[in-house]
């Protein structure tokens, strides 16, 4: 499998909105989960996955992730993309590639934990001279999320509103993606999904990759608790 891929855009600059009456006002990344951040569990992913260097694209209340992991953490070396200002998913990504070094790197929402091998998206992303490719999570009846199309060659043909569904597949918010892949995109802010991967889909430059593992959103009070029961 493919090591040349060791750096990983964590997106971690979440109000928490949803999980204010929980965790209060911090940033969502630092929900405690038995005596850790919810950080802390995506950095030992980050290192089970190989990755050394991790761009954390941050904005509100930045410094107080900044005050728990520093520069390195776990001995993985930490970099800083900073929002003056709310830039969405999309401007959060954008803004973090530019302290990227290698030609690619992966992209993680920094209040999903999905438990699937790096290396395997990084592999199909090659094999398949993609630009953006998208580790997608095999769900059954579940509503709260929209699910995609997606051929046999892994191509995204589309993406559908939520909606009650038996099965499907969904987006489960691992990128592997090319650096320069928003270079010439002209938006500051915007997202990633609605205003870049949705308008994309169908036009061939999209690929999907299809895992079961486990996977757990934490951006509602249920799920966060579950997560914590999880990790006991």
């Amino acid at each position: 499998m493919d090591r040349g891929i060791n750096e990983a855009i964590v997106l971690a600059g979440g109000l928490g909105t949803r999980l204010r009456s929980t965790i209060g006002e911090i940033p969502k990344p630092l929900a405690p989960v038995n005596d850790h951040p919810f950080l802390h569990y995506l950095f030992e992913y980050l290192k089970k996955n190989q990755i050394n260097v991790a761009i954390l694209s941050v904005g509100y209340k930045w410094e107080m992730i900044h005050e728990i992991f520093g520069d390195n953490y776990l001995g993985i070396e930490i970099k800083y993309a900073v929002e003056e200002e709310p830039l969405g998913t999309g401007g959060g990504i954008k803004l973090a590639l530019e302290m990227v070094d290698g030609a690619q790197c992966y992209v993680l929402n920094g209040d999903t934990y999905f438990d699937i091998q790096l290396a395997i998206l990084g592999d199909f992303h090659n094999s398949k001279k993609s630009e953006f490719t998208l580790a997608g999570k095999s769900m059954t009846h579940f509503d709260r999320y929209g699910t995609i199309d997606i051929d046999q060659d892994g191509t995204i043909l589309a993406f559908n509103e939520k909606m009650p569904k038996k099965e499907g597949v969904i987006n489960g918010g691992i990128y592997c993606v090319n650096k320069d892949i928003l270079e010439n995109f002209q938006k500051v802010r915007f997202s990633i999904e609605t205003d870049y991967l949705e308008p994309n889909a169908g036009n061939g430059k999209l690929k999907a990759m299809v895992f079961h593992d486990y996977f757990k959103d934490i951006g509602t009070p249920e799920d966060y608790r579950q997560f914590e029961l999880d990790h006991k």
